[in-house]
């Protein structure tokens, strides 16, 4: 009764208040020019140099074939983008009008009404410039000249007295830069653009985050860390809030809103200029945010309201209730490596995610949303935003809030080391501090981290030993201090002041501040499956503590291929295809790993569908290795979810949003209730995961199946699935059969006689086992919102896979089907595509099929 009250009086109190503050954008009416040249064009803000180019039809795709190749002068130019505006009275009545530029890209020289305003050269900073002496009522102009990357980059380059290490990431010859000067880690902007082992080289510029003005009088709040100090019966927050003033010391009041409802108000001194304040407030009752798969992800609306005489101002965020500690003790192995969230011990189900476009303005709502839903579809709890990217936008944290996926959070230092002048280290700490202000009051931030592989390149590729021959001791010691400096120093300090209640690990993989990667302590980025061409067996041996890399390749398939390539392109090593391949052992390793376990496959199109097949099976077994191995390793992230153009790669879901195999199959990996069946050629061992924080009743039911229906071999036991656990529940002899390479082994578990999980093993490789042609029988129908799709088989259907031209994806494919069974998918109804047309468009096949 007491909070309602209060928020009644609350709300009346702050009736006929005006806010003292106005926002608008500044997002039409743009021109762009490349400096030199008259011709002004349409430009969109946000947006890219290369985007504006393209969409005015100065440039042809470069997505498409190897045009790529031939816009490598666009980042050797300088660029210039300009609007004009009229700002109302109201506006220029307020004491304060500032320019607000969430962020540009990257070399920037501004100009209002004539007058240079600031220079800029970091891509991840937020920059505020007053433009009340110079702003006007009618028209006021806004031009900004951004200068070459690449040639800021060379003048860095050049300007330093020793070498400063960066990886072949760096296309440099690709991208016809001077004596093939790697000037990526001079410049702060994106790794990934200057090339990766996955995506293209186009380095960009241009207004890529939103610029707007910002107009204020009297008070404003600048920022807000809702802090929470301790949870139980009561949740204990600090609200800490930076309030910047005009006026002389007075007396004001502060209120906290919770979901509409004032919970606490209180008095307040504020002084001129700069105010810290801390309001300690409560929420009573407590509803706890959850991961994915574990309980309900609530969210609370937080607001803080400060009342100064007849004006307010008012911040408000979304607020999740939970702990997530990292958890490094030391154990018989060497020290553990785990998250507990809300005193659980959790097992991380994940991936590594990139930027999913290299045009980054291109990325939308939807696409987030897209990408993350389709991670929480496949029971993930943990999405890692890698270093070599940006610090997402807004929306992507706000969705990994409420669908409850758990960010690793990387700071954007990736395979390179970096300079140490006091100029570059003063900018990365204003960076730091910037989007560790920006991203602190999100639920779903786990851990920040330093940096990815930085720390592996000195110590485990090679890079201080070469150091040392090439350059000498004094300069291997002065790129060390330069990495000390950052990543021990700057970066730690910012998330202590700015974020002090989450942890800081300072380089992924790493066994902590300055030590070696290790398998017995720390996280692990496993690369002998794929680099080291090693087995997919040895998942199961190479066994961290936390797996935060791990991955296999495969190509998107033949309707994203198409749209980048022509027939005559289709060959895996023609110049095209080779050009959507940017790892150095690319495609040929595909092919080497595929002909150990699949018969070559008998065209292109085949060739595609295999790859698919093989780095499912391949990425499913590590998940596998790692979940049944949760008394020593609580992690397995692999890399990756997504791409950011049309490309063979790692990822589970290509550019266009199409779903892999490996996707599906990580659906049925990662599920909080999963069976596995061991590798284990004299002994049949069947473990089960739960993942739930509680136990459950279910049946366990093992078949040996021959691929024409026969069944060999049945048990079934009724068994108790201990909460937040992995354990062998069946461990015998292989029974004696008559032949291995026609029969199949399934474990599934059942609650109910309903199938909850299913797991097929196969005794021999694929290219050993003899399929029957199975004779697949479908019919389609419209139920509801979808296209529904009934499969019936007679014998096995081995990796059933259904394909259409359509945007969308089935709710399962890739799947096998044992004899006789009937199978339903479904696919998302369009409204401009009749059941006729999706059938036309509709083709199925199976692994029988991609072999002569």
């Amino acid at each position: 009764m007491k909070n309602s009250i209060l928020s009644w009086l609350f709300f009346i109190s702050v009736s006929g208040l005006l806010s003292s503050q106005t926002n608008i954008p500044l997002d039409s009416k743009w021109v762009m020019h490349q400096v030199g040249q008259e011709q002004n064009y349409p430009a969109e803000v946000p947006g890219t140099v290369h985007t504006d180019l393209l969409a005015n039809g100065i440039i042809e795709d470069p997505f498409y074939r190897i045009n790529e190749h031939g816009l490598q002068w666009i980042d050797k130019e300088s660029w210039v983008y300009e609007t004009t505006f009229r700002l109302s009275q109201d506006i220029i009545n307020k004491d304060h009008i500032a320019l607000v530029f969430e962020g540009l890209d990257t070399y920037a020289h501004i100009f209002f009404n004539d007058s240079l305003m600031l220079s800029t050269d970091n891509m991840f900073r937020e920059y505020r410039i007053d433009i009340k002496p110079l702003a006007k009522r009618q028209s006021n102009t806004l031009k900004i000249r951004f200068d070459s990357p690449i040639m800021r980059g060379i003048e860095q380059f050049d300007k330093t007295t020793h070498n400063v290490t960066v990886s072949a990431n760096d296309q440099a010859e690709l991208g016809e830069v001077p004596d093939g000067k790697r000037v990526s880690a001079f410049v702060r902007k994106p790794g990934y653009h200057f090339g990766w082992d996955w995506g293209p080289r186009l380095v960009t510029s241009g207004i890529w985050r939103p610029i707007s003005i910002h107009a204020w009088s009297n008070i404003q709040i600048d920022n807000v860390h809702f802090e929470q100090q301790s949870v139980e019966e009561v949740a204990h927050f600090h609200a800490k809030t930076t309030v910047i003033s005009d006026i002389s010391d007075h007396e004001a009041e502060a209120v906290i809103v919770i979901d509409d409802t004032a919970v606490h108000r209180q008095p307040i001194n504020i002084s001129f200029g700069k105010n810290t304040i801390t309001i300690p407030f409560e929420i009573r009752d407590p509803k706890l945010w959850w991961p994915n798969g574990l309980g309900d992800q609530h969210l609370y609306e937080a607001e803080i309201r400060i009342l100064s005489g007849e004006h307010v101002v008012d911040y408000s965020d979304r607020i999740g209730i939970r702990t997530v500690d990292l958890v490094m003790e030391n154990d018989s192995i060497g020290m553990s490596f785990q998250f507990d969230v809300n005193g659980h011990p959790t097992f991380m189900k994940g991936t590594n995610y990139i930027p999913q476009d290299v045009f980054l303005p291109r990325v939308k709502e939807d696409d987030y949303r897209r990408v993350l839903q389709a991670a929480k579809d496949a029971n993930m709890n943990m999405i890692r935003v890698w270093g070599g990217g940006i610090y997402e936008n807004d929306i992507f944290y706000d969705l990994c809030d409420s669908l409850g996926l758990l960010v690793w959070q990387d700071f954007m230092f990736a395979c390179s080391l970096y300079p140490g002048d006091e100029a570059f280290l003063k900018s990365i700490a204003l960076e730091a501090e910037d989007n560790v202000k920006r991203l602190r009051n999100h639920t779903s931030i786990a851990l920040w981290c330093g940096n990815n592989e930085v720390m592996s390149a000195w110590q485990n590729w090679g890079w201080e030993d070469i150091a040392i021959k090439e350059q000498g001791k004094e300069a291997a010691a002065a790129l060390w201090k330069a990495y000390d400096d950052i990543f021990h120093d700057v970066l730690a300090k910012a998330v202590a002041i700015n974020d002090p209640t989450r942890a800081y690990w300072p380089s992924s993989p790493g066994s902590g501040f300055g030590l070696k990667k290790s398998f017995e302590r720390g996280d692990m980025h496993y690369w002998g499956v794929w680099w080291g061409k090693e087995p997919f067996a040895n998942y199961y041996t190479q066994m961290p503590r936390f797996m935060s890399e791990f991955g296999f390749q495969s190509f998107p398939d033949i309707h994203t291929v198409n749209r980048y390539s022509i027939p005559e392109d289709h060959d895996i090593f023609s110049e095209v295809m080779q050009s959507h391949q940017r790892s150095s052992i690319g495609n040929g390793t595909i092919e080497e790993y595929m002909l150990r376990h699949y018969k070559q496959p008998k065209d292109f199109e085949s060739f595609l569908y295999v790859s698919h097949l093989l780095q499912a099976n391949g990425i499913r077994m590590g998940v596998e290795a790692h979940r049944q191995n949760r008394d020593r390793c609580m992690g397995s992230l692999y890399w990756q979810i997504n791409d950011c153009w049309p490309v063979a790669s790692w990822s589970g879901i290509d550019y266009y949003g199409r779903w892999k195999a490996m996707h599906y199959r990580l659906k049925e990996g990662f599920a909080p209730v999963a069976t596995f069946i061991h590798p284990d050629a004299e002994e049949l061992i069947v473990g089960v995961a739960n993942d739930r924080l509680t136990q459950s009743e279910a049946t366990l039911r093992i078949r040996i199946i021959r691929f024409d229906g026969n069944v060999l071999y049945e048990w079934e036991e009724d068994m108790t699935l201990d909460a937040n656990s992995y354990a062998i529940k069946y461990k015998r002899a292989m029974p004696n059969l008559n032949g291995q390479n026609n029969v199949s082994v399934v474990a599934e578990i059942l609650n109910k006689q309903k199938l909850v999980s299913r797991d097929i093993h196969y005794l021999k490789t694929f290219k050993e086992l003899e399929f029957l042609s199975p004779q697949l029988s479908y019919e389609v129908k419209v139920v509801q919102n979808a296209f529904e799709v009934t499969l019936t088989t007679d014998v096995l259907a081995k990796d059933v896979y259904i394909s259409t031209p359509l945007p969308g994806n089935f709710s399962d494919n890739y799947f096998d089907m044992l004899p006789g069974e009937t199978k339903i998918v479904r696919f998302p109804l369009s409204s401009s595509r009749s059941i006729s047309e999706f059938k036309q468009g509709l083709s199925i096949r199976t692994l029988d099929t991609a072999f002569e």
